[in-house]
C-alpha cells in the first residue's frame, strides 16, 4: 500500500453502499430509513482521494490549483451538465409554474455548488415538501465543492506533513463539535460545510496517515472491515428522519467508512463483499446515478400526481440505473479519460454550465412560465374564497374558538349554517343566493368539525356544544348542516343527537351530503390529465372520485330522524362522471374536498328550492 494507493476496488464498493443506501432511503424509505447517512460515507471517500492526491503532489512539488481544479470541472460538470439540462427539458413538460419557478432556483444553486445554502434557506430534507424538489439532493454536491475550494490551499499554504495533521484537527474538531451544538437547528446542522467538514476531514486523516507510514502493520483487517460495515449498515437500518442528524450519531457511519478505508485493501471480507463485480460497477456509476434517481422519483410523482407504488419506485430506480450506466460510458468516461479530456471541448464545460444556469434563472424570473397551460387550468389553485371568512367565521379551534356577533346576522328568515371546512366552502354560493332574496346567515363552521354533538374530538365537541347554545339563543328558521366524513355507527350516533337538539330548538333541518371526494385534488387532476394528454379533463370524470356516504342509506337514516336529506352528490355526478368544471369559471372543486366559489354557487342554485321551503321564503 503506497502513499497513495492507486486503484483499489474496495473503494468502489464502498461507494456502492453509500449510493445504494441513499437510493434505497428515498425509493424506499420504509425498508431502509436511515440510508440517507450514505452521503456521509461519500464524504469519508472525497475526504479520502481528494486528499491523498494533493498530498503526494504537494510533496513531489507538482501540485498545481489549475491542474486540479481541471481535473474537478472533468470529473464534476459533465454528468451534472446532462441531468441539470434534462431535468429542465423534463419540468417545462409536467411542473406547475410555482414549481418550474423554484426549480429554475434550484438550478442556478446547483450550477454555482452553492445548493446546501438554497436548501438551507428554504425547507428542510425532511420536511414534508421535500419530496417536490427534483435537485434537493445536490446540497452534497455544493459540501463537496467547498472543501475543494478551501482544503487544497490549505495545504498548499502549510506545506508540511505536520501542519496538514494539525490542521486536520484544528477544522475537524470544531466542526464536530459545532455539530452536535446545531442538533436543535436541524437545517443549519445538516446543510451547513462548518458541520459537515470533520466528515471530509475523517478522510482526510486517513490519508495523511497512509502518506506518513505507507507501510504500517495493519492488526485485525477481517474484523476492522466487518466492524466498519456493520456501523454503516446498522446506520442505514436503524436510523431514522425524527432523529437530530448529523449530530453525534454521523460519527457511526464515519467511522465505518474510516474502518474500511483503513482496512479493506488487505481483507479478503471486503474482497468479496465490496471488489466484486456488481459492487465495483455500482460503485463506478455512483455519481450519475446519485444525480439520476432523484429527479426521476420527483417527476413521475409529478406526472401521476399521486404517491408512487412500490412496483413503480422499483422501476424508477431500474431506469435511473440505466440512464447512469449510459451517463457513465458516453458522458463521464469520454470526458475524464478519453479525446474530450484532452481536446478543446474540456474548456466548453465552463460555459455549458453557465448556460444551464441562465436556463434556471430565466425559469425563475418568468414565474414558470404560466403561459404553458391553458387559462382555465391556470384558475387551478388552492385559494380559499374570501367569503369563507376563514380565521373569522370558519374558526380554526386551535387558536381562536369565539363566535363572533358578525357571523350571526340578524336578518328575518335566518338560516344557520353548522358544519366543518366543506360547509365554510358554502358561502359563496349562499351569498349569491342571497343576494337576489334577502335572508340572514349565521355562519358557524369550523375546521376539521363536523356537526355532530357524540362522537368528535373534544375540542370539536366544546365547540358544537357552544354552537348548540348560539342556535337556542338566535332561533334560526333552518339549520343547514353539512361536512366530509364517514357514515358509521359513531358518526350516526352524533348526528341523531345533532338533530334532536335542532328540533328542540324549533328549527327544520337540512342534512346535505358530503360533496364528491376527488383522490388527487381535482385541480391537480386536471393537470395531471393535461400533462399527459395535452388535452382538458373532460366535463366529467368517473377516475379517482368517490361518494364518503351511500345515498339511499344516508336518506333512509336521516328521515327516521326527521332531517331534510340532500345528496350534494347527485347534484355534481351521474352516470357518466362528475362535474368537473363550470363552463369557463373553472374547476368545481379547489381541492379534493372543497368546493370551488363556482362549484359553490352552483350546488346551491342547484338545492335553493328547499331551501325557499325551510326558509318559507318565496322562490323565483
Amino acid at each position: 500500500m503506497g502513499a497513495h494507493p492507486e486503484y483499489r476496488a474496495d473503494i468502489d464498493g464502498l461507494r456502492a453502499l453509500a449510493v445504494v443506501g441513499v437510493v434505497a432511503f428515498h425509493a424506499f424509505p420504509e425498508l431502509l430509513p436511515g440510508g440517507f447517512a450514505g452521503v456521509d460515507v461519500f464524504f469519508v471517500i472525497s475526504g479520502y482521494l481528494i486528499s491523498g492526491i494533493i498530498f503526494d503532489e504537494v510533496a513531489r512539488g507538482s501540485f498545481s490549483l489549475a491542474s486540479f481544479y481541471s481535473r474537478r470541472v472533468r470529473r464534476l460538470f459533465p454528468a451534472l451538465i446532462i441531468v441539470l439540462a434534462s431535468v429542465a427539458a423534463c419540468s417545462w413538460f409536467v411542473l406547475l409554474p410555482a414549481s418550474l419557478d423554484m426549480l429554475g432556483q434550484q438550478i442556478v444553486a446547483g450550477s454555482a455548488f452553492l445548493a446546501n445554502f438554497y436548501f438551507w434557506l428554504q425547507s428542510g430534507y425532511f420536511s414534508p415538501d421535500a419530496h417536490t424538489l427534483p435537485l434537493l439532493h445536490l446540497w452534497s454536491l455544493g459540501v463537496e465543492e467547498q472543501f475543494y475550494i478551501f482544503w487544497p490551499v490549505a495545504v498548499v499554504l502549510l506545506a508540511s506533513p505536520t501542519r496538514w495533521r494539525a490542521a486536520i484537527w484544528v477544522v475537524a474538531v470544531p466542526s464536530f463539535i459545532l455539530s452536535v451544538a446545531l442538533a436543535s437547528h436541524r437545517d443549519a446542522d445538516f446543510y451547513l460545510p462548518f458541520t459537515r467538514a470533520w466528515e471530509l476531514m475523517a478522510g482526510a486523516l486517513v490519508a495523511w496517515r497512509f502518506k506518513q507510514r505507507p507501510g504500517a502493520r495493519i492488526d485485525g483487517p477481517e474484523l476492522l472491515v466487518a466492524f466498519g460495515l456493520f456501523l454503516i449498515v446498522g446506520t442505514f437500518v436503524f436510523l431514522n428522519q425524527s432523529m437530530a442528524y448529523p449530530s453525534w450519531r454521523a460519527a457511526a457511519p464515519v467511522a465505518g467508512a474510516v474502518l474500511v478505508l483503513v482496512a479493506g485493501a488487505r481483507s479478503r471480507l471486503a474482497s468479496h463483499l465490496l471488489s466484486n463485480r456488481l459492487a465495483v460497477f455500482t460503485g463506478k456509476i455512483s455519481y450519475p446515478l446519485y444525480l439520476w434517481h432523484w429527479p426521476i422519483l420527483v417527476l413521475a410523482v409529478a406526472v401521476k400526481f399521486l404517491p408512487l407504488t412500490l412496483l413503480e419506485r422499483g422501476a424508477a430506480v431500474i431506469f435511473s440505473y440505466g440512464l447512469a450506466w449510459t451517463t457513465f460510458v458516453f458522458v463521464e468516461r469520454p470526458f475524464r479519460f478519453g479525446r474530450a479530456a484532452r481536446g478543446r471541448m474540456q474548456y466548453a464545460l465552463p460555459s455549458a454550465m453557465i448556460a444551464v444556469a441562465l436556463a434556471g434563472a430565466v425559469f425563475a424570473n418568468f414565474n414558470g412560465f404560466t403561459s404553458r397551460f391553458p387559462a382555465d387550468l391556470q384558475t387551478a389553485n388552492s385559494e380559499r374564497p374570501e367569503a369563507w371568512r376563514t380565521g373569522v367565521c370558519l374558526l380554526d379551534l386551535g387558536t381562536s374558538a369565539e363566535i363572533l356577533p358578525e357571523c350571526l346576522e340578524a336578518v328575518r328568515p335566518t338560516l344557520a349554517v353548522w358544519g366543518d371546512s366543506t360547509a365554510g366552502a358554502l358561502m359563496p354560493g349562499l351569498r349569491s343566493m342571497q343576494a337576489e332574496y334577502p335572508f340572514g346567515i349565521a355562519q358557524l363552521t369550523a375546521s376539521s368539525c363536523m356537526p355532530l354533538l357524540d362522537g368528535s374530538p373534544s375540542v370539536c365537541t366544546r365547540h358544537n356544544e357552544e354552537v348548540i347554545r348560539t342556535i337556542a339563543s338566535i332561533r334560526p328558521d333552518a339549520v343547514l348542516l353539512h361536512a366530509n366524513g364517514p357514515l358509521n355507527q359513531v358518526e350516526r350516533t352524533g348526528w341523531s343527537n345533532t338533530i334532536a337538539a335542532l328540533k328542540s330548538a324549533g328549527a327544520a333541518v337540512i342534512v346535505l351530503g358530503p360533496v364528491p371526494s376527488w383522490k388527487r385534488g381535482l385541480p391537480e387532476q386536471q393537470i395531471a390529465y393535461y400533462i399527459t394528454r395535452r388535452k382538458m379533463l373532460p366535463e366529467r370524470s368517473s377516475q379517482f372520485v368517490s361518494n364518503l356516504w351511500d345515498e339511499e342509506s344516508a336518506r333512509t337514516f336521516f328521515a327516521e330522524h326527521g332531517a331534510k336529506y340532500l345528496s350534494a352528490w347527485e347534484v355534481f355526478c351521474e352516470a357518466s362522471g362528475c362535474l368537473t368544471r363550470i363552463s369557463h369559471q373553472g374547476p368545481t372543486a379547489i381541492d379534493g374536498t372543497h368546493l370551488s366559489a363556482p362549484g359553490s354557487r352552483y350546488l346551491i342554485r342547484s338545492i335553493e328550492a328547499d331551501l325557499f321551503t325551510a326558509l318559507q321564503l318565496r322562490g323565483p
